[in-house]
């Protein structure tokens, strides 16, 4: 078996781990986090060296900017953001695109079935689009969530979709 294949293998198991604990606790503890960037760094350097350790933290430092917006307006968790950072380093550079579009595709799904099972879709796309209109009206950037019970009960843990879309890479599916 390749090299590169135990450390996705060795990726998979921890995010297991770190998707039970989303689902349970709606977080994403930063030591799991750092144990996915010790595993990522430590692959990176064997199958790249040094040059191979600067892509892993080039990559995981890039991917966390594009979602760190999104963290300041409350949409994701700072977990999610590390955890998309710290996973997007295992894959090749044409394939980090598609890990997140993967990922994000999915947790789109479980937010279909969740609308679906608890029967609010209405309500959650009324207060979308009275938080759009609010931020334009306003000019201002805000918090999306006013009750951060209300998040709990309304978000999705990304840790799930982000297993599934590296399975689905393992898989040779991208």
């Amino acid at each position: 078996m390749e090299k590169e294949t135990l450390f996705v293998f060795a990726l998979c198991a921890f995010l297991c781990m770190t998707s039970f604990w989303d689902l349970k606790f709606h977080r994403i503890p930063n030591s799991h986090c750092t144990a996915i960037g010790i595993l990522g760094v430590c692959g990176a350097y064997l199958l790249g060296g040094v040059g191979g350790v600067l892509y892993y933290l080039v990559c995981g430092g890039l991917v966390m900017l594009v979602f760190y917006p999104l963290f300041r307006i409350g949409t994701i968790g700072g977990g999610d953001v590390k955890l998309y950072g710290v996973c997007s380093g295992f894959f090749p550079r044409d394939k980090i695109l598609l890990f997140l579009f993967f990922s994000l595709l999915v947790a789109a799904i479980f937010g279909i079935v969740r609308f679906v099972r608890k029967g609010d879709a209405k309500e959650r796309f009324a207060y979308l689009i009275s938080y759009v209109k609010e931020v334009l009206d306003s000019g201002q950037w805000k918090l999306y969530w006013k009750d951060m019970n209300e998040k709990k009960n309304a978000g999705i843990c990304l840790a799930g979709p982000i297993l599934i879309s590296v399975l689905l890479y393992a898989g040779g599916y991208y």
